[in-house]
């Protein structure tokens, strides 16, 4: 019988413990500081790149790679702390645009600090350990 774990298979589960680690790092980090998780900062950062800081449930959605539900879900709790609002699209009832607040913008501000700081230094000692893994996890997150 073949092993089941080769050496590119054990890679991809390595990346994928290591990207847990760090996940679970960044929610802590977030929430104890801003009281929001890895999660919700990263639909407030789509927010926040979207034109005018306004974007669709599906095109937040497309952004994110999850469910236009899924990001129905997310937002709520976003709106109940004021830093996201909801508005209803004039020409197509069905449309809700998601829009960042001026407390929802000071909010990815702060986030943001707290994410380099947890990241301070790791970009750097990856891309010396070995340069072509900064770019392909790069050329991942772009796809």
């Amino acid at each position: 019988m073949e092993p089941q774990v080769t050496p590119p298979r054990q890679q991809v589960l390595d990346l994928a413990a290591a990207w847990q680690r760090l996940e679970r790092r960044l929610d802590s980090n977030l929430s104890s500081v801003r009281g929001v998780s890895f999660a919700e900062y990263r639909m407030l950062v789509a927010l926040a790149d979207s034109p005018s800081a306004t974007a669709s449930r599906v095109d937040l959605a497309t952004k994110l790679g999850v469910t236009p539900s899924g990001v129905t879900r997310a937002l709520r709790p976003l709106e109940k702390l004021h830093v996201v609002e909801t508005q209803r699209s004039e020409r197509d009832a069905r449309l809700a645009l998601a829009s960042l607040t001026d407390a929802g913008k000071e909010l990815v501000d702060d986030c943001s600090g707290v994410v380099d700081d947890v990241l301070a230094g790791l970009y750097e000692r990856s891309r010396a350990a070995d340069p072509s893994l900064a770019d392909v996890l790069a050329e991942l997150a772009e796809q």
